[in-house]
């Protein structure tokens, strides 16, 4: 935080990175290493305003899904310093832009899609993808993606695997053995730029406008 021009700023700054970092928890389903850095003037702080802050962290769980690692980025933040008060959350007064990359591991999506909240995209996929109507599971086979889905009256689960890229705003599958693309469902407010398998691992960068 460059609050150098203003020596006053330093409790506040203080007061809005312990506020911030309650907020993010709060936003979160639990959140394991967290480091935050405020980025902004001593005098912009003062008035409540933050030009930006920047978040790494490490084994989130947001919205039931399980990011291994987060590093993001917002713009402009605005703060009611009328509200702000020791070991409580900050007052956000305004939206702001957030981008950055998050990381999951196969194993960790896997689990995600046979289970709530996520067991409806998982069924969705295998549906749209394969034609199976319960997905039975996910492997990610370094920069291959492949879907599993359970068939009656057979032991072994029918299998097809996928290339996957960011386009239309979201993550694309197209079969290695065809051309056809399915875009994933994406919130409106979430914009992915990039997208990709490698070393077991799904890596997506993108932005997003978050509403406090």
């Amino acid at each position: 935080m460059n609050a150098a021009d203003s020596p006053r700023s330093g409790p506040v700054l203080q007061l809005i990175a312990s506020g911030l970092t309650l907020w993010i928890r709060s936003r979160c389903d639990s959140v394991g290493d967290l480091q935050l850095q405020l980025h902004g003037s001593g005098l912009g702080l003062l008035r409540g305003r933050l030009e930006g802050a920047s978040l790494t962290a490490r084994d989130v769980l947001f919205q039931g899904l399980p990011l291994q690692h987060a590093e993001l980025t917002s713009g402009p933040v605005q703060i009611d310093l009328s509200l702000l008060r020791p070991d409580k959350m900050v007052a956000l007064q305004e939206p702001f832009a957030l981008k950055g990359q998050v990381t999951l591991t196969g194993r960790d999506l896997n689990q995600a899609l046979l289970g709530e909240p996520w067991r409806w995209l998982g069924d969705w996929l295998s549906e749209q993808l394969m034609g199976l109507t319960t997905l039975g599971g996910l492997v990610i086979d370094n920069d291959v993606l492949e879907l599993q889905a359970p068939v009656a009256a057979h032991k072994d689960p029918a299998r097809r695997r996928f290339l996957l890229e960011a386009g239309h705003n979201t993550v694309v599958l197209r079969p290695v053995d065809g051309d056809q693309e399915t875009a994933l469902p994406m919130d409106p407010t979430i914009r992915i730029v990039e997208a990709q398998l490698q070393g077991g691992m799904l890596h997506l960068s993108g932005d997003a406008n978050v509403t406090p």
